[in-house]
């Protein structure tokens, strides 16, 4: 059990995801005892055992499965010939079995600014790993966010490829801020966000900070440059959920809510 725990918290100390299946009720003879766990890794290898044989198989695709939507479930098993006639088993026990994944959702804000500012903050108390670029160092350095896992100076073009890069969760578990100074830079940045998302995975949240009649003139312009409509219309904006937020704290409090939201399906 120990190794479990270890393990867990290196996983954990680098980011990766995972996912600890817990024997939580038990009933007859089980090959599996009650408080026996199995530690699932991101690329489907595991430590510690919930019994063994075809049922450990179910268990594995059902962590790998609750780390790519980041929700739990609770899997019940019923251990006989009936309901797994090609595995030999006699012993006729019931058990169910937690399935919790341990996943650090990141977040990617483009701009520097006072709502990214506020937002960093509230995000990271809720357990985003965030990521804040700018293209001025002034409002992309740790003294300016320090609640930022990181920061990153450097063109837009840069930022928007570092948002997408592969890392732990993939891009299930990448959400994305668009709140730039600027009209033309938060265009520019859905722009290369789009084309090079393609036809492949995207990001789970992609919103841009703005009114309605900023989301028509940059989605018109965007259109006409041929980005997809799919894209666009999976692009939040305004961001955040309607509270009347004024201040920029208060923005980044909706804003907060609607990644939760997301996360844990509401």
């Amino acid at each position: 059990m120990q190794a479990i725990w270890q393990e867990l918290i290196r996983l954990g100390e680098c980011g990766e995801p995972a996912a600890l299946c817990t024997i939580v009720k038990t009933q007859g003879s089980t090959p599996g005892k009650q408080a026996m766990k199995m530690l699932v890794r991101a690329d489907g290898s595991f430590l510690g055992t919930v019994g063994g044989g075809c049922l450990e198989a179910e268990v594995l695709e059902a962590a790998l499965e609750a780390m790519a939507t980041d929700r739990p479930c609770t899997l019940s098993f019923a251990l006989n010939e009936r309901d797994y006639p090609d595995s030999g088993l006699v012993c006729g026990g019931r058990l169910e079995i937690y399935v919790e994944p341990i996943v650090e959702p990141r977040l990617f804000v483009f701009g520097g600014g006072h709502v990214s500012e506020a937002l960093t903050r509230i995000a990271s108390l809720v357990g985003f790993h965030v990521t804040v670029a700018d293209d001025r160092p002034v409002f992309a350095s740790g003294e300016r966010h320090p609640d930022a896992a990181a920061t990153l100076c450097g063109p837009w073009d840069e930022a928007v490829e570092a948002a997408l890069e592969a890392g732990p969760g993939g891009l299930a578990q990448r959400y994305i801020v668009v709140a730039t100074r600027g009209h033309q830079d938060d265009e520019d940045i859905l722009r290369g966000l789009a084309e090079r998302v393609g036809d492949g995975p995207r990001p789970r949240y992609v919103g841009m900070i703005g009114s309605r009649a900023k989301r028509a003139t940059i989605f018109k312009s965007l259109t006409a440059a041929g980005i997809p409509a799919a894209f666009l219309e999976a692009v939040r904006t305004p961001m955040g959920l309607d509270i009347g937020a004024r201040t920029h704290e208060e923005i980044a409090v909706s804003v907060v809510a609607e990644l939760i939201q997301l996360r844990r399906g509401s």
